[in-house]
């Protein structure tokens, strides 16, 4: 077994040097020296230790409570269930320190995702039986968590509009401490971007899915970056290769290993590698079923496996290989028990290995594995690094970042703001010469009633989809923003409708002004201006019902239905399908909170009050006020102001609810649940 176990090792340590040739030859395709640290944290060595951690996953949580409502379960109910609960992690101990890199692999299942949860402070669903997670010798809280520990997410969220530099400086100014000078965190991000090798496309946008920018691995670096910027001790990433093809995975990961040698604790989790990734890890934690099969350095794991009798073949990758051997087979009962029983052997006969170690790592009986080397490089600087006890901006910075980033990005996306532009004009067109051609001749009474409903009732409602729609694209970035202290709520709530405001503006300018003077409406200024403002205010809070119906609901789907069966609503009991005496008692409710019924009042008193309306009836011609007229209508029950105070009021109720939504509704993307 022994000359098994060389043989095996000489294969392995053949494979290493023909990938070190590998690696001389890749690094002619790059145009710095891929071994430079340009930014290194020269903080204080850090360490992280699970001491016999065992974490219950309750998979009921994990089912969107919604998606419960459609199988016709109730959620609440569902969580108390005793068969909902299964070991997401059993036993599992380890411990890593500053200059290392440990890559977490296994099969789907495996309780990589439930490991990064406790070790990142998330809930999801799940409880601690037993076990502490220990981070530089203090028991972890997510106040030490939050101080020491950066979690790079598996979905990259950024904003497509931005370039790569302008991402990482409004970034810096909201994560790095007041006290840091503006020259300061310029020099940061320019590390940052040195030090990722992002120097070829910092000044290109990030880009998305519909919107070409960065290549996937670069968008995933700028990712790693808006966490490297605070200069973390500890880096953990969630499948930051996937999505990423091979090359550009293998580049990502030897950045990764590079970020590891300066001075930092790098944890990864993956699926299964390819071998040439497999070189770059310095240690592995191979687990299945929540349990340890094997964790040590990646260059003993082939030997580890030959001496207990499952060699690696000639030519195979070990990451394939040794995750396939230890994967739960579901395809029947019979499968699944007898890997089953495999896998608690291998677990069981790895901790009867490290029993009585400190680190709980399989070392070679060789060699020792030198935990604390860290390879230096002749361009290695030292970096100022964040204080932990350092005070963050304030609320007003925070706030006048986020306005700045959110008119950056915005007004950066020239083809939604064309669309958004033409679509006003259009219908402002359509409306408008359909009632042009009167000349002098006032149009006829129940026309000019038409004419003010529609105006008020039909604008608002295209406003809805792409306020909801864009609320919940950013959702996700706004979750994990929150999640990670960058910012409160108070300031994002202010920025977000501080921010759409010009947007707003030319949007009811271009609608509200064509339709007036086409359709010959009251030609006085005062006229103008009032039926204007009315038309800026009830667009306006159609914007704040759309805001908090998409912080309310978890997906688009569903606010998009809330937001048009409650538009449909105030569309129906607005005034002018039917007339408000004729409401009974729960329409009539709905009225009052109507405000395309407030803004219908308001168009007609701009319109009708104080002036004689001319009627034609056969032969007879005869004036009537228009104040009577509205009090027919049931729409004179209020003075102006006051119904401008209604619009206004209905707004802040809105706008508070918006708020409180942010506030304690967790702002999750469809993905996160």
């Amino acid at each position: 077994m022994a000359e098994k176990a060389a043989e095996e090792t000489g294969l392995w340590n053949e494979a290493a040097s023909q990938n070190d040739l590998q690696g001389l030859q890749e690094s002619l395709f790059f145009s710095e020296n891929d071994n430079s640290l340009y930014f290194t944290y020269s903080g204080q060595s850090n360490t992280l230790e699970v001491r016999d951690l065992t974490y219950q996953v309750d998979m009921a949580s994990q089912v969107p409570w919604f998606e419960q409502l459609a199988q016709f379960k109730i959620p609440w109910m569902s969580h108390n269930r005793q068969d909902s609960s299964e070991l997401g992690i059993q036993n599992l101990s380890f411990k890593v320190r500053s200059g290392q890199m440990l890559a977490i692999i296994g099969s789907s299942g495996c309780g990589r995702a439930s490991l990064l949860d406790v070790i990142t402070g998330r809930d999801h669903g799940g409880r601690m039986k037993s076990g502490q997670v220990w981070i530089n010798g203090q028991l972890s809280t997510p106040q030490v968590v939050r101080e020491r520990v950066a979690h790079v997410r598996q979905h990259d969220q950024l904003l497509p509009n931005l370039t790569v530099r302008e991402t990482l400086a409004f970034i810096a100014q909201l994560r790095l401490p007041r006290t840091f000078s503006q020259a300061q965190r310029d020099k940061r991000v320019e590390d940052v971007i040195a030090e990722l090798r992002l120097r070829q496309c910092a000044n290109t946008r990030v880009g998305n899915t519909y919107m070409r920018g960065v290549s996937g691995g670069e968008r995933r670096r700028v990712s790693i970056g808006v966490q490297l910027l605070w200069n973390p001790g500890i880096l953990i990433l969630d499948e930051p290769t996937s999505g990423l093809d091979s090359f550009t995975a293998h580049n990502l990961v030897r950045t990764l290993s590079r970020l590891a040698k300066g001075n930092r604790l790098v944890l990864i989790s993956l699926h299964q590698p390819r071998s040439d990734i497999f070189r770059l890890f310095d240690l592995v934690l191979l687990m299945t079923s929540g349990t340890t099969i094997y964790l040590g350095a990646a260059e003993h794991m082939v030997q580890y496996f030959t001496a207990i009798g499952h060699p690696c073949p000639r030519y195979s990758n070990p990451a394939d290989f040794y995750v396939d051997l230890t994967s739960i087979d579901r395809r029947s009962r019979e499968q699944e028990v007898a890997t089953r029983a495999k896998a608690r052997s291998l677990a069981a006969l790895f901790l009867e290995k490290v029993r009585g170690s400190d680190d709980f790592l399989w070392k070679a009986d060789t060699r020792e594995m030198d935990v604390d080397s860290c390879a230096a490089s002749p361009t290695l600087s030292q970096n100022v690094d964040c204080p932990s006890s350092t005070e963050l901006p304030g609320a007003g910075q925070q706030f006048t970042t986020l306005i700045r980033r959110q008119i950056s990005n915005d007004f950066r996306d020239l083809p939604t703001l064309l669309i958004h532009g033409a679509e006003a004009c259009l219908m402002s067109l359509i409306i408008g010469f359909l009632y042009y051609g009167h000349g002098d001749t006032n149009l006829s009474f129940m026309d000019t009633v038409a004419l003010l409903f529609m105006t008020g009732a039909l604008i608002p409602f295209n406003v809805i989809l792409d306020v909801v729609s864009k609320c919940h694209s950013e959702r996700a970035m706004l979750y994990y923003e929150l999640e990670d202290g960058l910012y409160t709520t108070g300031p994002y709530f202010f920025a977000k409708i501080l921010g759409e405001l010009p947007e707003h503006c030319a949007y009811v300018i271009i609608y509200g002004i064509p339709i007036y003077w086409l359709t010959n409406l009251h030609p006085g200024a005062e006229s103008f201006l009032l039926h204007f403002l009315m038309v800026w205010l009830v667009v306006f809070c159609c914007r704040a019902m759309a805001l908090a119906a998409a912080a309310m609901l978890p997906t688009f789907h569903m606010s998009s239905f809330f937001c048009n069966a409650l538009y449909n609503s105030f569309y129906l009991t607005g005034g002018y399908m039917i007339k408000l005496d004729n409401l009974w008692i729960a329409p009539a409710w709905i009225s009052n909170i109507s405000f395309l019924r407030w803004c219908f009042a308001g168009l007609m008193q701009i319109q009708f009050n104080g002036r004689l309306y001319t009627m034609q009836i056969g032969n007879v011609t005869f004036s009537i006020p228009g104040d009577k007229i509205l009090s027919s209508m049931d729409l004179n029950s209020h003075p102006l102001h006051v119904i401008y105070l209604i619009v206004i009021g209905i707004s802040g109720g809105f706008l508070f609810l918006y708020y409180m939504s942010l506030r304690f509704i967790k702002q999750k993307s469809s993905q996160d649940w």
